[in-house]
């Protein structure tokens, strides 16, 4: 043990005693200061912070039982050894009761004040050691809760395996993650993934969506405020940067954010420090960022939603989660983890998932992504009769044909003359998918007898 890593604080009214003490423990390598009074020791206990404090019983401003108490209520870990000259069994044991850890008379050996010392230094070190041991516990403690609370995200596809590789590489980092994807494709859960393989799992990940604050109120959200800084402040408010300290910050929907606080949020993420509203307190800021963003970031970048400075810092890695239909791999095994999460919620017997009705669920074009997926199968194990999903059981537009899904009939150029073809193909699938694919109904919403439509059917090849 390296005795000049320790500090030693002395507290006794005899300068002699001070003198000597000083003197004996320099010269062992420790660093020593000294006080003459309990005003003196505090003053230097606050500043100082000791590993062990040498204190006399008799203090001209205090007894050393009540500095003993407001020594071990400002400085916890400090180990305290009693120096008294007046020999009494019952201020021994007092001393001890009160976390002192051990009692020596004047007068002393100087080898037995050092031995003592280094084994009151020895128990710091195991407290401290025995701290830490107990911080990283409680940290896996609540590292496996997130694990259960939050279902096992569905890594079937090639894309998001080697997604899932990624964040394997680079979650035990701080670096910045920028995620892009979709509306509901998933972005919210591989920031979850990430924060909950990181070295700041055990602590806070704190979530802020830019798209759902008014832009006067997302400053004040996320930076915090003090009582008084604008007309409503009535109390000192944090913030989203302050409850993030020492965890992960997420903000949803970066490129809505205001250009300004956007300069600001990159100011904290290059300083690592950020001042509340109204306050003139500089605060550190020990956060993760994570950011995400379901704009493309060229167009985001070009119509100035997102500053090129800002997605550049943030961008140190890129994740982006392509559509659910373009990795139709995953559906199966998402499908499985919604009717269990939904049926456990419920409390029904998990369902089966008939046939048809999952070829079906295959087929859908999912314009709604994962979070679509989801909701459907919620809905979906709420009808569910006699342990069966069937066809019936799942929302309207997921029934239909695939040509008369929502997908098919945005499928028209957003630019540019469309031809009288065009606008015929889609007021035809329009009229189909009100009437649930009934063509006669559709013919008389179309005004045109039923031979009429099937002609245009043929013609545009419309296959119900």
């Amino acid at each position: 043990m390296k005795t000049e890593n320790h500090r030693v604080l002395i507290i006794d009214d005899e300068r002699p005693v001070l003198m000597t003490l000083d003197a004996l423990l320099k010269r062992h390598g420790y660093h020593v200061e000294a006080a003459s009074t309990a005003s003196q020791g505090l003053k230097l206990l606050k500043s100082s912070s000791p590993s062990l404090v040498l204190l006399d019983l008799q203090l001209p401003d205090a007894h050393g039982l009540e500095m003993l108490d407001r020594i071990k209520t400002e400085l916890p870990e400090a180990q305290v050894i009693i120096l008294t000259a007046h020999d009494s069994l019952h201020n021994a044991i007092e001393s001890i009761k009160r976390g002192a850890y051990h009692f020596i008379s004047k007068p002393y050996a100087p080898e037995e004040l050092l031995s003592l010392v280094e084994k009151a230094l020895e128990k710091q070190f195991l407290v401290r050691e025995a701290e830490k041991l107990r911080e990283k516990t409680e940290q896996l403690e609540k590292r496996l809760e997130i694990a259960e609370a939050r279902p096992a995200p569905v890594f079937k596809s090639k894309p998001m395996q080697e997604i899932e590789e990624l964040i394997d590489a680079m979650a035990p980092s701080d670096a910045n993650v920028l995620i892009v994807g979709e509306s509901g494709v998933g972005k919210e859960v591989i920031a979850n993934t990430v924060h909950a393989r990181s070295r700041r799992a055990g602590q806070s990940m704190v979530k802020l969506n830019c798209a759902a604050f008014p832009q006067t109120m997302i400053e004040g959200e996320l930076f915090g405020y003090v009582k008084g800084a604008f007309t409503g402040a009535t109390h000192d408010f944090p913030g989203m940067i302050a409850a993030a300290d020492g965890g992960t910050l997420f903000l949803d929907e970066i490129s809505d954010m205001p250009a300004d606080l956007q300069t600001r949020f990159l100011r904290v993420l290059q300083e690592r420090e950020y001042r509340p509203l109204g306050s003139t307190q500089t605060m550190k800021a020990n956060f993760r960022s994570i950011a995400a963003t379901n704009r493309s970031i060229p167009e985001a970048l070009a119509e100035n939603r997102l500053r090129s400075d800002l997605y550049y810092r943030l961008n140190t890695f890129q994740i982006e989660i392509p559509p659910l239909r373009k990795r139709k791999e995953d559906i199966p095994p998402l499908i499985a983890q919604f009717v269990r999460q939904f049926s456990q919620q419920l409390g029904k017997t998990e369902p089966d998932v008939s046939p048809d009705a999952f070829q079906k669920l295959l087929d859908y074009s999912w314009p709604g992504n994962v979070r679509e997926l989801q909701n459907s199968i919620e809905y979906a194990v709420v009808l569910a009769r006699e342990g069966v999903i069937g066809v019936k059981e799942l929302p309207t537009e997921i029934q239909l044909p695939p040509v008369l899904q929502q997908t098919e009939l945005v499928g028209l150029p957003r630019k540019g003359v469309q031809t009288l073809d065009d606008l015929e193909r889609n007021a035809i699938l329009q009229a189909l998918a009100e009437c649930r694919g009934n063509k006669k109904k559709a013919a008389e919403l179309l005004g045109i007898q039923r031979p009429t439509l099937y002609n245009k059917l043929k013609r545009y090849a419309i296959e119900l």
